[in-house]
C-alpha cells in the first residue's frame, strides 16, 4: 500500500476557513474506525492562505497596504486579542477580502473568504461543471491545487479521492479539482458528496449529468457508501469524527474549532417550505449516550477552544443532557425557542456547561406568520426566552427571514417593533429574503418563474400574494429596519464575512 493511502478526503474552496470541515471529519472516523489509511486535504484552507500570501497586481494603496499586512492579519485572526478590539478585527478581514477580490479580477472571478463565483461559468449549470473538469487550469486556484496534489500523488496514487460539496461556492473548484486528478491518474476513482450533491439528487426526476466525470455521486451520508466501495460492509454504530488528520492550528479563528454534528434532519420538519421537508431529509439522532461520549473525547483529544455543534437544530433531549454533563469546551449551535429556555435556572445551568451562543432561528416578529409557517414558536415565550438567555450570559444569534408568501408589510413592521423592543437582549443578528425552494409541495401553491438559469438550480422566483415582493423587502430593510436607532447597533456587531463563526469569540472571557 503506499504512503498516500487508499483513500484521499478532499474539502474544496471556497468556504469560511475558520475550522475544519464536519462532513469529511465523519468520514474520516469510519475509516479510521475499520482501519483503513487515508489522508485528508483542506484544499479550501491551503488555498486560501496560498492565494492571500501572493501579492496581487494592483497599484492601489489599499491593495498594497493589504498586501504587506497579508500575514500579519492571518495571524491576527488565530489571535484572541483580536476579538476584543472589533475594529483591528474588521480591518483583518476587510484587507484579506481585498486581496483576493483583486486576485479574482485579474481571473474573471469574483472572490472573497466566502465567496467564488466565475463570470463565465455557473454553478447552476452541469455543463459549465463539466467544462470547469475540463479546463481546469482556467481556475484560479489550479497552480496550487495541481502542485498539492501532484506531490500527494508522487508516493503513489490513492485508490479512492473523496471530495465534499456543500455550497455553490465550492462546485466550480470541485469540478476543478476532479479535473486535475483525472489528468494525474486517470484510474482512480472519484466520488462527490456533500450537501449540494445531495440536494441535487433529491430533485424529482434526477438524472446524474455527470456520468463519466465522476464515478459516483453520494446521497446522504457517505460512510456506508465509501466503505462500499473498498468492499467493506457498512457500520451502524456511529463513529466519532476524526480530526487528526487536518491542520487544526491553522484554522482563520483564535484556538481550535470543532464542528460535531448529534443529528442529521431536522427533528422540527413541520416548517413550510423548509428545504429539508422538500428533500424528504429523515431526522437521524445520535442516541444522547453516545453523542455525550464522542464530544468528551473530542474535547479530549482536541483541545478545543469551541465546539460547534452543527445540527439543524440541537435536540432538547441533548440540551438537557449537555446540561446534566458538559462536553468539556466552550460550545454553541442553532436551537428552536422552547419553553426549557424561559426557565432562568436551566439557562444559567446552560451557560455553566460552556455555552456561550445559541444561534436561534425565530424568523418573523409577526405571530400571524410564524403560525402561517408553522415554526411552533410564540412571541411571548420568544421574548421570555430571550431575556432568560440575555440575564444567563448566553449571547443570541437570531434570524429573521422577510418576504415569505404569508408576510405583508405590516407583519415586516411587526417584527421591526418586535426586534426594537428587545433588541438590548439580542446579540447579533442576521437579515435574510426568503427563497422558495424549487421542489417542495408548497411550491404548487404559487405562481412561480425561473430564479436563476441552470439546471440544477434549488429555488424559484414566485409572485408573492400580497405584493410583497423582493425588491420591496430590500428597500425596507435597507431604508427602515437597518436604520432603527435600537437595530443598528446590533446589525454593526455581525462578524464581517465569519458572521455566526466568529461571534461566540466575541463574547467568550
Amino acid at each position: 500500500m503506499n504512503e498516500t493511502g487508499p483513500v484521499l478526503l478532499i474539502h474544496p474552496p471556497v468556504t469560511r476557513p475558520c475550522e475544519p470541515p464536519p462532513g469529511l471529519a465523519r468520514l474520516a472516523g469510519a475509516l479510521k474506525g475499520r482501519g483503513v489509511p487515508y489522508r485528508v486535504l483542506d484544499a479550501n484552507l491551503e488555498g486560501l492562505i496560498w492565494l492571500l500570501c501572493r501579492p496581487p497586481e494592483a497599484r492601489d494603496t489599499w491593495t498594497r497596504r493589504a498586501a504587506r499586512s497579508a500575514e500579519r492579519h492571518l495571524d491576527a485572526l488565530r489571535r484572541g486579542d483580536t476579538y476584543t478590539a472589533p475594529d483591528r478585527y474588521r480591518r483583518a478581514v476587510s484587507d484579506l477580502n481585498r486581496l483576493l477580490a483583486q486576485h479574482g479580477q485579474a481571473a474573471d472571478t469574483i472572490l472573497g473568504l466566502a465567496n467564488y463565483q466565475d463570470r463565465s461559468l455557473s454553478s447552476l449549470r452541469a455543463r459549465d461543471l463539466i467544462r470547469a473538469a475540463e479546463v481546469p487550469e482556467r481556475n484560479i486556484f489550479h497552480p496550487f491545487l495541481e502542485k498539492r496534489l501532484a506531490d500527494l500523488f508522487g508516493t503513489g496514487s490513492p485508490r479512492l479521492v473523496g471530495l465534499s460539496v456543500n455550497y455553490l461556492t465550492q462546485a466550480l473548484c470541485a469540478f476543478a479539482l476532479v479535473g486535475i486528478i483525472r489528468r494525474l491518474d486517470p484510474s482512480v476513482r472519484i466520488l462527490l458528496g456533500g450537501g449540494l450533491v445531495s440536494s441535487w439528487m433529491k430533485r424529482p426526476g434526477w438524472r446524474n449529468p455527470f456520468s463519466g466525470v465522476v464515478d459516483g455521486l453520494v446521497c446522504g451520508p457517505g460512510e456506508g457508501t465509501l466503505l462500499a466501495e473498498l468492499g467493506l460492509a457498512g457500520d451502524d454504530d456511529d463513529p466519532a469524527p476524526d480530526f487528526s488528520g487536518f491542520p487544526l492550528d491553522r484554522y482563520l479563528s483564535p484556538g481550535r474549532v470543532i464542528p460535531f454534528s448529534a443529528s442529521s434532519g431536522c427533528y422540527w420538519r413541520k416548517c413550510a417550505f423548509c428545504p429539508e421537508r422538500a428533500e424528504k431529509t429523515p431526522y437521524r439522532p445520535l442516541p444522547v449516550e453516545m453523542a455525550l461520549s464522542q464530544l468528551r473525547t473530542l474535547a479530549a483529544a482536541c483541545r478545543p477552544q469551541l465546539i460547534h455543534l452543527t445540527d439543524n437544530a440541537v435536540s432538547p433531549a441533548l440540551l438537557k443532557a449537555l446540561v446534566r454533563e458538559p462536553p468539556g469546551a466552550p460550545w454553541y449551535g442553532f436551537i428552536r425557542i422552547t419553553e426549557e429556555l424561559v426557565d432562568g435556572r436551566f439557562c444559567e445551568k446552560l451557560r455553566a456547561s460552556g455555552c456561550v451562543m445559541l444561534q436561534v432561528g425565530l424568523e418573523s416578529g409577526s405571530q400571524r406568520v410564524l403560525d402561517a409557517f408553522g415554526k411552533g414558536i410564540r412571541l411571548d415565550t420568544a421574548q421570555r426566552a430571550l431575556a432568560a438567555l440575555d440575564q444567563a450570559g448566553i449571547a443570541t444569534y437570531v434570524y429573521l427571514l422577510f418576504g415569505t408568501p404569508w408576510e405583508s408589510g405590516a407583519d415586516a413592521r411587526n417584527t421591526l417593533e418586535f426586534t426594537a423592543a428587545h433588541a438590548a437582549k439580542i446579540s447579533f443578528l442576521n437579515l435574510a429574503v426568503f427563497n422558495l425552494p424549487a421542489y417542495g409541495p408548497d411550491a404548487g401553491l404559487l405562481d412561480t418563474s425561473d430564479f436563476y438559469e441552470g439546471d440544477l438550480a434549488l429555488y424559484r422566483d414566485f409572485v408573492h400574494p400580497g405584493g410583497w415582493d423582493r425588491k420591496k423587502v430590500r428597500q425596507f430593510l435597507d431604508k427602515t429596519f437597518r436604520r432603527h436607532p435600537a437595530i443598528a447597533p446590533v446589525i454593526r456587531r455581525d462578524p464581517p464575512v465569519f458572521t455566526s463563526s466568529h461571534a461566540p469569540f466575541f463574547k467568550m472571557p
